[in-house]
């Protein structure tokens, strides 16, 4: 499958603008589960993880090839690339959030709370102000699939924030089933969480301290669970689920979905305008170029 036709569904009129390729291309397929898409513009390269087969894979735009990146990568799940342009990664099978620094080596952002082993980080964030948010579920630890098998030391499945003056962990967040993808608002002052397991996304206030405030429900899904979350320019909200791309209006109407031939796990906006859609799904890697953009945050 090397392409297929592009297919928008439009459930509101406010969707029917958003448009893009008419074909959407197949860059690679032949993993178990793809996830945690990360662009680097200065490389033009996307990695993302093959969690199962526990190794991080390297698209090159400027020869379309695909490489091993890290292997083995601690069945890593979700990166984001940080204001440096260093990849900061979510690894379940080490139960921590690392950096890679230029040199190759990892600095461990966090792996306890309290002393206590985190289960298995699985996405994260980064704020303007150096903080890293990330959501802890219990996935890579629920099996030897995407993971080690073993217990919870903190009872738990949560969200938090390392501080970026004295690097320590704090819990922002303890109502969740299964916390997953994340993604600030432009402006950063609202936070998006998704939790699978209750199969909805919800809507949190960023308070000043670095703090979450509010959490009601601002999307459920209808497809499946959702998984990753991005911000678009126009403040629209794409969420993966298991029929595509589910696009929101910042007041909570879904718009429209994107439709793909395989579940999708996470993606992200990339390309030199942030108008190129790069999408993990399932086994296969998709793209397709749009004619919106990836919302711009401070610092970035």
């Amino acid at each position: 499958m090397d392409r297929f036709r592009t297919r928008f569904e439009v459930l509101d009129e406010r969707f029917r603008r958003v448009n893009g390729d008419e074909w959407v291309e197949c860059l690679w397929t032949g993993g178990r589960w793809l996830e945690g898409p990360a662009w680097f513009p200065a490389g033009r390269y996307l990695v993302f993880s093959d969690i199962p087969n526990d190794r991080l894979l390297r698209w090159d735009e400027t020869t379309g090839a695909v490489g091993v990146f890290r292997q083995p990568a601690g069945y890593a799940n979700g990166h984001t690339v940080d204001r440096r342009g260093r990849l900061v990664s979510c690894e379940q099978g080490r139960r921590r959030v690392t950096r890679t620094e230029p040199d190759g080596t990892d600095t461990v952002l966090a792996d306890r709370w309290k002393g206590l082993r985190l289960n298995s980080p699985n996405d994260v964030v980064e704020h303007s102000d150096g903080s890293i948010w990330f959501t802890d579920p219990s996935y890579g630890i629920d099996s030897d699939y995407e993971g080690h098998r073993g217990e919870s030391e903190i009872g738990g499945n949560h969200v938090y924030r390392v501080d970026p003056r004295d690097g320590e962990v704090h819990l922002v967040a303890d109502d969740f089933e299964q916390p997953n993808g994340l993604a600030f608002s432009a402006d950063e002052s609202v936070l998006y969480i998704v939790d699978t397991r209750a199969r909805h996304l919800r809507r949190f206030e960023v308070t000043e301290d670095g703090r979450l405030r509010g959490g009601a429900v601002f999307a459920t899904c209808d497809a499946g669970s959702f998984d990753g979350v991005r911000l678009d320019e126009a403040g629209r909200v794409w969420v993966a689920a298991h029929d595509g791309l589910h696009c929101f209006d910042p007041d909570g109407t879904l718009l429209g979905k994107l439709h793909l031939p395989e579940v999708v796990a996470n993606f992200t906006f990339g390309g030199p305008k942030r108008n190129h859609l790069y999408i993990c799904a399932s086994s296969s890697l998709f793209t397709l170029r749009v004619n919106v953009n990836g919302a711009r945050y401070p610092g970035c």
